[in-house]
């Protein structure tokens, strides 16, 4: 049976990663004799342009079709109004394919120097579809609205449903890493009702976990405790917004945004999206890292039951990352998005060769 991938190179820096992803993913599938098939779509601006949107309602229909999507990193920031047909891809697809659930591992290698010089290997399990995030957060219209041009209102939503959703993938993420704890993280003694709400959902999937520890801290503490002490956290789950930038600490303190993975994934779909962005500045100069991407790909390939794929690649970028002639700029290494690349293939070959 063949597996589908749908690939969406996005904006920036995003046709040069994923170009480089699918060829890691192609080349490690191959080795373990699992026949794979990738789709490519336009989003972003070069679909803006084509399209009249930067994400065409044909985009989004076979992207619930696949198997899983590689998205690339958008310019979501830089795009027109959503009216103007300037939607997030990102967003929009969080919502459309249901995916509640937001994973990003914070892991140090050996090699790369880290800011504290602690070794970091953490999860935040952030949900995905709610809180403060005005492009996904209502059924019809943005969570973000000014009933006077001098006032600026936004909604948080959080539901029962998706905070009981997003306590139960990280408590069971929690138990096959083997965590003896999970860190609750929240605002709720200025938030109590939303943050509240939240708590008694992850209290209460909790229950069904006894072997594992509990402890519920403040979003402020927290990020203090990550930089003083980033070694002491396994699995932390959050809301959407405290997730999203504790989890980029998070990265750079296990050595930076460029090694930083993330799987999007619901009961149903699955999207792999770097964490990073779409970095228009370097876009075309062969200087952009495509671990982040890369790794998103081998987390996928895992979420969708093929292992093997999955730990050859990260087999081959710890490799690559440990020489600096094969690691790029940002990590202190010397090579480019092309020679990075060619050396995971390298080693993923020299696995098969062992």
């Amino acid at each position: 049976m063949t597996l589908t991938l749908l690939s969406l190179a996005g904006d920036g820096i995003g046709p040069e990663i994923t170009a480089a992803t699918e060829r890691v993913a192609a080349t490690a599938c191959a080795r373990f004799g699992v026949a794979l098939a990738i789709e490519r779509a336009e989003i972003g601006f070069p679909a803006l342009a084509a399209t009249g949107t930067t994400i065409p309602d044909a985009v989004i229909d076979r992207a619930r079709a696949v198997d899983g999507v590689i998205l690339g990193p958008v310019s979501h920031n830089a795009y027109p109004p959503v009216a103007e047909g300037g939607r997030n891809p990102s967003g929009v697809l969080r919502k459309a394919l249901g995916l509640y659930s937001n994973i990003r591992p914070a892991r140090s290698h050996p090699a790369v120097k880290t800011p504290t010089g602690h070794a970091v290997d953490m999860v935040v399990v952030r949900e995905n579809l709610e809180g403060f995030y005005a492009d996904r957060n209502m059924e019809v219209g943005p969570g973000e609205f000014m009933p006077t041009p001098d006032l600026a209102l936004a909604v948080r939503k959080i539901t029962r449903e998706n905070s009981l959703a997003i306590a139960r993938a990280g408590f069971a993420l929690a138990r096959r890493r083997g965590a003896k704890t999970v860190t609750v993280i929240h605002k709720a003694n200025v938030l109590r009702l939303s943050d509240g709400l939240f708590l008694d959902c992850t209290r209460a999937v909790a229950a069904d976990y006894p072997g594992i520890a509990v402890e519920e801290l403040l979003v402020d503490a927290a990020a203090a405790l990550l930089v003083r002490d980033p070694a002491r956290f396994e699995v932390l789950i959050a809301t959407n917004m405290f997730g999203d930038i504790l989890s980029d600490l998070a990265a750079e303190l296990a050595g930076g945004l460029g090694l930083a993975a993330s799987l999007n994934h619901g009961d149903t779909h699955a999207v792999a999206q770097a964490q990073h962005g779409s970095a228009p500045s370097i876009a075309g100069q062969d200087r952009a890292n495509p671990g982040s991407l890369i790794g998103s790909a081998a987390m996928l390939l895992a979420h969708l039951g093929h292992a093997g794929p999955a730990a050859a690649i990260w087999a081959a970028l710890d490799a690559a990352l440990a020489d600096p002639a094969t690691r790029t700029q940002d990590l202190g290494g010397t090579a480019g998005t092309r020679a990075m690349t060619e050396a995971i293939l390298r080693h993923i070959a020299e696995q098969a060769d062992r």
